[in-house]
């Protein structure tokens, strides 16, 4: 009898835990997914100045400098999101571009293609919330090489 005593509290657990490290396993996965999105499709066209970068850039009036001012933050925030004491930091880094790449499309483009950023801002607000207790760890290391 106290076998099976013992035995309810973790089946009762068990679906919790395993429910909760899904998540954070799926949640990983999404990070990973968007780095390989920034790094390949946002920031390498931005840093060989492909013509799909450079077009839109120049349309701004931002030109090369800006150009790739853009597509280093969005490679760093690429690595960031991999390192784990990076990965809140790099996605709220990434979802500020975010909300300033919709206002461009909205102000400069017409909305030609708003939807893409705040497509990326949702997944990027839902990894820096999750994420968020790392922000404490990033902090304690700044504060130590201080």
């Amino acid at each position: 009898m106290s076998e099976t005593t013992a035995a309810a509290p973790t089946s009762v657990a068990g679906p919790a835990a395993a429910r909760g490290r899904r998540a954070r396993v799926a949640l990983r996965g999404v990070q990973v997914l968007i780095a390989l999105f920034f790094a390949t499709a946002s920031a390498l066209p931005k840093l060989i100045a492909h013509s799909s970068a450079a077009g839109p850039f120049a349309e701004m009036g931002w030109g090369d400098p800006g150009m790739y001012a853009i597509g280093v933050l969005e490679l760093a925030g690429a690595v960031g999101l991999l390192v784990p004491v990076l990965q809140s930091a790099a996605a709220t880094g990434l979802a500020a571009l975010m909300v300033g790449a919709f206002v461009t499309q909205l102000t400069v483009f017409d909305g030609e293609n708003a939807a893409t950023p705040i497509v990326l801002l949702v997944p990027l607000a839902l990894i820096a919330w999750t994420r968020r207790h790392h922000n404490a760890d990033l902090l304690r290391l700044l504060h130590r090489r201080s």
